[in-house]
């Protein structure tokens, strides 16, 4: 088990990997042995948006983040705030990442992303506007729906399955899907 929390966070004991039966069979979780308390290592919600600019003939907005090494695209992310939905959540990282408005939004699916323990939920956002990026991304590129590559995890099934949704197969980078 690899986690970055190592001690309790009620009494500074350093846990322990313990195996119990719950849920319906064994688990192995990380436990305080002097208080109980039990890091359950919850997978992190994340939101990502495949941004359409309606008003440059429905491209598809891919942005490289600034810590990203090489020439990488990928669909804008971000993560939900407190008291935040889902869809607001999305709404504001567009928002603060590329100055772009939404106009609407669609749910396009749920992703795990094991890698990272997330989960992804993917949105389709219609916006307009001029696009201008956060420091955290370091440039953009806008490609025609039929152009789009997409990559084999994450945020790329859900890349792929909005194309399939307008009727495009996917392209994949590597030639396949994994």
């Amino acid at each position: 088990m690899s986690h970055a929390v190592r001690f309790c966070v009620n009494c500074a004991t350093p846990l322990e990997a313990i195996t119990a039966d719950e849920d319906g069979g064994p688990k192995t979780r990380l436990r305080c042995p002097a208080c109980g308390w039990t890091h359950w290592n919850n997978p992190t919600p994340v939101l990502a948006a495949v941004i359409e600019l309606v008003d440059r003939d429905g491209a598809v907005l891919l942005a490289r983040n600034a810590a990203w090494p090489g020439k990488m695209f990928g669909l804008v992310t971000g993560f939900m705030e407190a008291g935040e939905t889902p869809e607001a959540g999305i709404a504001r990282e567009i928002a603060e990442e590329t100055s772009l408005a939404v106009d609407t939004l669609d749910l396009i699916g749920v992703y795990a992303f094991e890698r990272m323990n997330q989960v992804i939920i993917a949105y389709h956002a219609s916006a307009h506007g001029e696009v201008r990026l956060s420091p955290e991304l370091v440039e953009y590129r806008l490609v025609a729906p039929r152009d789009v590559k997409c990559w084999p995890a994450g945020t790329g099934h859900a890349l792929a399955d909005w194309l399939r949704s307008r009727g495009i197969e996917p392209q994949w980078l590597g030639g396949s899907a994994a």
